[in-house]
C-alpha cells in the first residue's frame, strides 16, 4: 500500500525567522529591536490586564460575599458555614477533596436549595475556606451540637444524606460516617433510618408510609400500636410544636422548606391514626 507523505503547515518558527531576516534587511538591528520591544509591550499589557482583571474579580466576589453575609442572621450564617465545613470534611475522608466533590456540593445548594448566583458566590468561598481548614470533623459537629437544637440537627443529617446520594453510589465508609454523625447529634434511630430509607430506596414519603401505614404512623408519632386517641393527639401536638417550620425560620427559607417536609410526615401520620380510631 503506497505511503503518502503528509504535508504539514509550516510552524510559527519559520514565519518568525523570515520576518526577522526581512526586518534586518529593511532597517537593520534598530528596527528589529523596536518591533520586538513593541510586541513584548503588547503581550505584557495583555498579561497585566488579565492579572488585574482577576484581582478585580476576586475583590468583587469578596465584596459581594461580605455584603450578603452582612444581610443574613447570625444563626443562618453559622448554620450554613458549619454545614459546608462538615460536608467538605466528609468529602475529605480520603485525604483530599477533588473537583467533582466540590461540584457535587455546589450543585446541591444550587439544585436542592435553589441558591441564586449571589448565594453561590458565598458557598464557593465557604468551600474554599473549609478545604483549607485543618480542624477536625468532630470539632465542627461539637460546635453545631452546642449551638442548635434537635430540629436543625435533623435537617443537618437530612442534608448530609442528600449530598452523599446526589453523587450516585455511596460507600460503606461514608454511610458509617453519616450514622456516627446522627448518633453524635442524638438523632433517634427511627428518624435516621426513615431518612436513610428514602434515599436508599428512592421512595417518596407517601410510598414509604403506604407500605405499612399504621406501623409507620405509630413510629413517626412515637406511640404504641394500641395507643388511645388521647395519647395520639398528645404526641401529635408535641411533635407539631417541636418540628414546626417556624422553629427554624431563622435559618432561612430553604431550611424552613426542609422542615415543612417533616411536618408533612407528622400530619400524614396523625391523619392515618386518627382515621383508625
Amino acid at each position: 500500500m503506497p505511503h503518502y507523505r503528509q504535508h504539514n503547515s509550516p510552524g510559527c518558527g519559520g514565519f518568525c525567522l523570515v520576518m526577522t531576516m526581512l526586518l534586518l534587511l529593511i532597517g537593520g538591528a534598530p528596527l528589529l529591536l523596536n518591533v520586538v520591544g513593541f510586541v513584548v509591550m503588547i503581550f505584557g499589557s495583555i498579561i497585566l490586564a488579565v492579572f488585574l482583571g482577576l484581582i478585580g474579580f476576586s475583590f468583587y466576589i469578596r465584596h459581594k460575599v461580605s455584603q450578603y453575609e452582612a444581610g443574613q442572621s447570625e444563626d443562618r450564617t453559622q448554620f450554613v458555614t458549619i454545614l459546608v465545613h462538615i460536608l467538605v470534611k466528609i468529602a475529605q475522608l480520603d485525604g483530599r477533596i477533588c473537583r467533582a466533590e466540590k461540584t457535587t456540593i455546589e450543585n446541591f445548594f444550587r439544585t436542592h436549595l435553589h441558591y441564586n448566583q449571589e448565594q453561590m458566590y458565598w458557598i464557593r468561598e465557604l468551600i474554599k475556606d473549609a478545604a483549607a481548614n485543618t480542624d477536625s470533623l468532630e470539632s465542627f459537629l461539637g460546635d453545631f451540637k452546642r449551638h442548635f437544637g434537635y430540629q436543625p440537627r435533623l435537617i443537618l443529617v437530612e442534608l448530609i444524606l442528600q449530598v452523599l446520594y446526589s453523587k450516585g453510589e455511596v460507600s460503606a465508609e461514608e454511610l458509617q460516617v453519616a450514622n456516627r454523625i446522627a448518633v453524635f447529634l442524638a438523632i433517634s434511630s427511627y428518624e435516621y433510618q426513615s431518612i436513610l430509607n428514602r434515599y436508599q430506596n428512592g421512595k417518596t414519603r407517601e410510598q414509604q408510609q403506604s407500605a405499612n401505614t399504621k406501623e409507620q404512623a405509630c413510629k413517626i408519632l412515637g406511640v404504641a400500636s394500641d395507643a388511645s386517641a388521647k395519647e395520639i393527639k398528645k404526641a401529635y401536638y408535641k411533635l407539631s410544636k417541636e418540628f414546626h417550620p417556624d422553629m427554624v425560620s431563622h435559618l432561612g427559607d430553604e431550611f424552613r422548606a426542609v422542615a415543612t417536609e417533616k411536618m408533612k410526615d407528622i400530619n400524614m401520620a396523625y391523619q392515618i391514626l386518627k382515621g383508625q380510631e
